[in-house]
């Protein structure tokens, strides 16, 4: 659809001051999100937009009252009002917000008071504590299995997968994963590890069902706890396999190994030291780990709609905080790896299957639902695709662990050719 554009220029002339009310909050909005290549109109007024710029899409603000919120607080207010119906968005989704990320301020000191205010309100309320905790894995992760079931992968797998070619399904991706991160971690059979934060239970039984060893998984979430208990009863993994519905800081016992896929985001940097020595307390010095998570290049608040509507408590860390983890008890870092890219690949699969399941979706929750989930899949995607969000892995181990590996030729048994890697680099630049 085509509207008449003005660009904000020395000429901000206006008829009248309603109409120069509406062009000042638009302009509040672009000095808050940068040059993005976005038009912006307000119900059926003139499109606005910055001069030098070509669009990638029109985003129509219905009311005033969403105008001014935007021009207050442009993230939250946005994410509210796309989820409530009060924004359409003419174009594509995640290119729109990709460019929005891409000329988005990379310094966050320069936000407003209210801003600041909100997110320190945020940080308290979500405050990962042992209650705190149960209760933001709860709103997120307890939705319901068969709402799951639609867009993951068949094994349930809800982190990023690895994709060995650019043209593999997402269930080969995840089951590619599931062993990278065993092969990684050199599993040798009749170990025991722990798993911290196992969601749905594809990584421990992948584990018990090919390298022989037993793992203990906690989680807070009880469906997903009860889903991974019977999946093992099932496989006839139960002697194997131990699920625990408890909270990561009560881990004791004696391990080989400790694993967590995926929690580091939903632990607050003030907890990393006692995550830390969860950790020694169960492998000591002899032992090993891996940590896999969504972190960030630099410091950095994390999305407070994303907070505030989809993971309560949730913030992505740099490599250097979350050695914070590690460094203490002088764990030696093995191997760092980024699989931004794959993260990013994974999302769009999830996107793709969330939408074609649209009409069960439909029948299972409203429509304020729907939407809010499609803008944080799409954003997610965006995110992931500039560099906004990383995807670390990081495999560890204690003083005395003797090595296993000499090189990392192990790692990519079974790799493709090259011209499969170069076909990789092309699909995604």
């Amino acid at each position: 659809m085509s509207h008449p554009t003005v660009t904000f220029g020395n000429d901000f002339d206006t008829k009248n001051r309603s109409a120069f009310g509406e062009r000042w909050m638009l302009e509040q909005i672009f000095k808050a999100i940068g040059p993005a290549p976005l038009r912006f109109m307000f119900k059926g007024g003139e499109a606005v937009s910055l001069p030098g710029v070509s669009p990638v899409a029109t985003i129509v603000i219905r009311d005033r009252k969403t105008l001014a919120q935007m021009a207050l607080d442009p993230e939250v207010a946005f994410g509210d009002a796309y989820a409530d119906g009060r924004i359409e968005l003419e174009g594509d989704l995640t290119s729109a917000l990709e460019a929005v990320y891409r000329s988005w301020p990379s310094g966050r000191a320069d936000r407003s008071f209210y801003q600041r205010l909100t997110s320190t309100w945020m940080e308290r309320r979500q405050a990962n504590s042992m209650d705190g905790s149960r209760h933001n894995i709860h709103s997120h992760y307890d939705l319901g299995n068969d709402f799951y079931k639609l867009w993951l992968d068949s094994q349930m797998v809800y982190t990023c997968a690895y994709f060995p070619t650019p043209s593999a399904t997402l269930e080969e991706a995840q089951e590619a994963k599931l062993d990278y991160i065993c092969r990684k971690l050199n599993l040798q059979p009749g170990e025991r590890v722990v798993e911290a934060g196992c969601g749905w239970g594809a990584l421990a039984l992948h584990m018990a069902r090919h390298y022989g060893v037993s793992v203990k998984a906690f989680n807070i979430s009880h469906e997903q706890i009860m889903f991974a208990r019977q999946r093992a009863a099932e496989e006839g993994l139960s002697d194997k396999v131990e699920f625990v519905e408890d909270d990561w800081r009560n881990i004791d016992d004696k391990f080989d190994v400790f694993v967590s896929v995926g929690m580091v985001e939903h632990i607050s940097v003030s907890d990393y030291a006692r995550m830390g020595q969860v950790i020694h307390r169960c492998v000591g010095d002899s032992g090993r780990g891996f940590l896999h998570f969504i972190g960030r290049s630099y410091k950095g608040v994390f999305s407070r709609w994303i907070r505030k509507r989809i993971f309560p408590g949730a913030y992505a860390p740099t490599l250097g905080e979350a050695m914070n983890i590690l460094q203490p008890h002088h764990y030696a870092v093995l191997d760092v790896e980024n699989l931004r890219l794959h993260y990013a690949k994974t999302v769009e699969h999830w996107l793709e299957r969330f939408e074609q399941a649209g009409q069960k979706i439909a029948e299972m929750y409203d429509p304020w639902f729907q939407r809010a989930c499609r803008l944080y899949l799409a954003g997610s995607i965006a995110a992931f695709r500039i560099g906004t969000l990383q995807l670390f892995q990081i495999s560890f181990a204690g003083s005395q662990s003797v090595p296993r590996a000499w090189t990392r030729a192990g790692l990519y048994a079974g790799a493709k050719p090259a011209q499969e890697d170069r076909q990789w680099t092309h699909a995604t630049s």
